[in-house]
């Protein structure tokens, strides 16, 4: 089984990269867009092929694997970004009020107060803390929890969730995406994939006694089949719930990592973060090759993600 790093990494930093000119576009105006004109309107004027906080948290996640994977030393990686413009592609922070600085914030007091301990290192829980935030750098963790009980898995998953966004909806979320990305990483068909993860969610859930309250906002994607939804129901924000449905469709109604992405941009609104998460299911995927090659040429670093690629697939070789 190969290593999935290139097509993870890559497939991320080129989703985002594509979508980050679009950002907070109207979807009536991104409709327009063909896939041979989506390099953008610049809105952040920035040169073609930046990327932004979710392609550089997902690269303090793939460093933290291959360092042996614990959730302070992960803590660590993010506050370094935060600070020292480790990860990024220019040295600026978009967005410094969102949920995640914050809660980077937060975990910066707390370890350099010394308060570290296997719950204060987490932040708060509330509805607020339901920003797509975590969904948008989880996928490296597909390395740690791949092939282990799903209930194991999923307590994995929530910790590392909570070290930004401590609600148990937005780990759900992260839960199915990694179960779409395992199934894909065994070489499953996008859509037995999709199905297969439906079922188990199903079953993870009558395991650990889920909430009612919060199964119903699963309706779409696991109660419902998501491809069953017409574009236009689809919602592009920062709502974890409304990340993870909208790149579940884009992987599953186009057949292309392009013509996944290109739908993540139509949709309008948070194009970045929808782009990133969208690029990483459809990396893995269709693979590292089928990437444009205009699109890997101008995307930022390079370098430095084909060689975090490599250390990342040594470590896969090495605890397959």
């Amino acid at each position: 089984m190969k290593g999935p790093a290139k097509d993870i990494l890559f497939g991320v930093a080129i989703g985002e990269a594509i979508g980050l000119p679009f950002e907070s576009s109207e979807r009536n105006d991104m409709l327009k867009y063909s896939d041979s004109n989506i390099s953008g309107c610049n809105v952040y004027s920035q040169h073609q092929g930046m990327w932004s906080h979710s392609t550089a948290l997902t690269f303090c996640m793939a460093e933290s694997i291959i360092d042996g994977y614990d959730l302070e030393t992960t803590a660590i990686n993010f506050i370094g970004w935060k600070n020292k413009s480790l990860k990024r592609s220019d040295g600026y922070v978009f967005d410094h009020n969102n949920t995640t600085v914050k809660a980077i914030c937060r975990l910066e007091k707390v370890m350099n107060q010394s308060l570290y301990t296997d719950t204060s290192i987490f932040s708060s829980t509330s509805d607020f803390d339901n920003s797509n935030g975590s969904l948008m750098r989880i996928l490296p963790l597909l390395y740690v929890i791949r092939d282990k009980p799903i209930r194991v898995q999923f307590n994995i998953i929530w910790d590392n969730s909570a070290l930004t966004h401590n609600h148990i909806r937005a780990a759900m979320c992260c839960m199915i995406y990694l179960k779409v990305a395992e199934h894909i990483l065994h070489g499953h068909e996008k859509s037995d994939a999709y199905q297969q993860t439906r079922h188990e969610i199903k079953e993870l859930w009558d395991g650990i006694d889920f909430d009612l309250n919060e199964i119903r906002y699963f309706e779409r994607v696991i109660q419902s089949d998501i491809r069953n939804y017409s574009f236009e129901y689809l919602r592009s924000g920062e709502y974890v719930m409304d990340s993870l449905e909208s790149s579940l469709w884009c992987l599953l109604k186009t057949d292309s990592y392009k013509g996944a992405i290109q739908k993540s941009i139509n949709l309008g609104g948070n194009t970045s973060s929808t782009g990133a998460i969208t690029g990483g299911l459809a990396g893995l995927y269709y693979g590292f090759k089928s990437i444009p090659d205009p699109w890997i040429r101008t995307l930022s670093k390079r370098s430095y993600i084909l060689k975090l690629a490599n250390r990342l697939d040594l470590t896969f070789s090495k605890r397959a």
